[in-house]
């Protein structure tokens, strides 16, 4: 089994035909007990400019320039993790933390 953390790009095997894609690894470690699976986004090269979108520099193990489809959250079974490419920096994880608060309308106890 692989291994990889929070914040960390992966291929997963999404269940598309013959599509085996980079996602996101956005959940923590482990979060469900009684499930070996994790949350993760995809990222993708159609860039649209959305407010669901997070955009980052260009790592030497992707293809092309993408950004974080955080629109495209996905629960997969661990065992659909193929393989671990590389984490994102840590400036990212705080942006897409920041679009996940929007996206599902988390309040901080400063938002009252």
């Amino acid at each position: 089994m692989i291994s990889f953390e929070r914040g960390d790009v992966v291929l997963v095997d999404l269940g598309y035909v013959a599509k085996v894609r980079p996602c996101v690894v956005i959940s923590v470690r482990k979060a469900d007990s009684q499930r070996n699976m994790s949350v993760v986004a995809p990222l993708t090269t159609e860039i649209r400019g959305g407010e669901c979108e997070v955009r980052f520099p260009k790592p030497r193990w992707l293809a092309e320039e993408s950004v974080v489809n955080l629109i495209g959250l996905v629960g997969v079974d661990n065992s659909k993790i193929e393989r671990l490419l590389g984490p994102l920096p840590t400036e990212i994880l705080a942006a897409i933390d920041e679009v996940l608060f929007r996206l599902f309308g988390f309040k901080r106890a400063l938002d009252k």
